[in-house]
């Protein structure tokens, strides 16, 4: 006898009519998803959420009685474990307060049309987001989950002088963890590429620098890669690093999407294995797909050292997953304590 496997519940937020009723028939058209209750508010919704065992929040930002922003901790005090989708506007305005929300523990975004009736506008929103509940369902990533064996690599690990990072969803938070944790003492460059769009990376990359306290700044073609900045790849561009008079330089181009993404971690990695060899340190966080494995590679056949984030910790195991069962990673850690072992890399005293 089959089983028919449960629906992903979504409760949809949302103080226009409008958007609730077009949020609802996109997500309700698939069979193994279902719209269990809507509200106009997040104080309602914080109501609703423990009843109606939302699985998913699609959660819009401004609203009136209760912002999004003010209902975000809430809600997952309420039903621990949900994952929250921000529906926010791409626009300076719009970006700006997504990652607030993102940095608050909303897993993910998605970006609301600009108009609905721009047929081509909504077919793109409505393909993303049911994408993006799939992949965030608690109960489908239970399904799906495994036991795999992943081996970690042995060997000399050197004191790095460049640290690259790779994210996509979920990352904005865990980066914002690792910058914060990280020692003071690491003072190597780090330069990330976090898939997301222009608008988002802006805002993003002033957010990080306001709670971290790092120097966080967009990475613009042909600056110098000095100690102590945080570069980040700009949105819809690829970032590398290139040999210069002086030392390494930021290189930004806008070639082909790699694994379907632009900027890609496997570009970002690869030049930097190339620049820096064993002297390079690579960690790839939570994020959707396999962006990074095949950078992740070049680092290791370079002589360097990469670290992987575990699954327990991640939103999603899949840039990570890859990386750690291909058998690059050195180690896989809790996204709690790479920061710890980045600096006892750079001390190098890591064992």
């Amino acid at each position: 006898m089959s089983v028919t496997a449960p629906k992903t519940r979504v409760l949809i937020v949302d103080d226009s009519a409008a958007y609730r009723m077009m949020w609802k028939k996109i997500l309700s058209a698939e069979p193994d998803i279902e719209v269990v209750g809507s509200a106009s508010d997040g104080k309602v919704a914080i109501e609703q959420i423990a009843a109606l065992g939302a699985d998913i929040v699609l959660l819009d930002i401004e609203m009136p009685n209760m912002d999004g922003l003010t209902a975000i901790p809430l809600l997952l005090r309420a039903r621990p474990g949900v994952r929250i989708v921000v529906a926010s506007a791409l626009s300076t305005h719009g970006s700006q307060v997504a990652i607030r929300a993102l940095l608050a523990g909303a897993t993910d975004y998605v970006p609301k049309p600009t108009s609905l009736s721009e047929h081509g506008s909504l077919e793109t929103v409505a393909k993303s987001l049911i994408e993006k509940v799939r992949v965030l369902s608690k109960r489908v990533q239970e399904r799906a989950r495994q036991q795999h064996e992943t081996a970690v690599r042995a060997g000399p690990r050197r004191k790095p002088r460049a640290i690259v990072v790779g994210s996509s969803t979920g990352g904005p938070s865990a980066l914002s963890l690792l910058l914060t944790e990280l020692p003071a003492a690491v003072r190597a460059p780090i330069l990330i590429v976090q898939h997301m769009p222009p608008f988002f990376i802006t805002a993003l990359a002033e957010r990080l620098a306001k709670e971290t306290g790092r120097d966080v700044r967009e990475g613009r073609h042909g600056e110098p890669v000095v100690n102590g900045a945080v570069y980040l790849a700009p949105g819809d561009s690829h970032m590398a690093v290139e040999p210069g008079p002086d030392g390494a330089h930021i290189s930004i181009s806008h070639g082909e999407p790699v694994n379907f993404c632009r900027p890609a971690v496997d570009v970002l990695f690869g030049a930097a294995a190339a620049y820096y060899g064993p002297e390079l340190l690579a960690v790839v966080l939570t994020g959707m797909g396999e962006d990074g494995k095949a950078g992740a590679g070049q680092v290791v056949a370079a002589g360097g050292t990469v670290l992987a984030q575990d699954e327990a910790t991640s939103v999603v195991w899949g840039m990570p997953g890859a990386v750690a069962k291909a058998g690059y990673a050195s180690s896989i850690l809790p996204l709690s304590r790479i920061p710890l072992v980045i600096g006892e890399l750079v001390k190098g005293s890591a064992a």
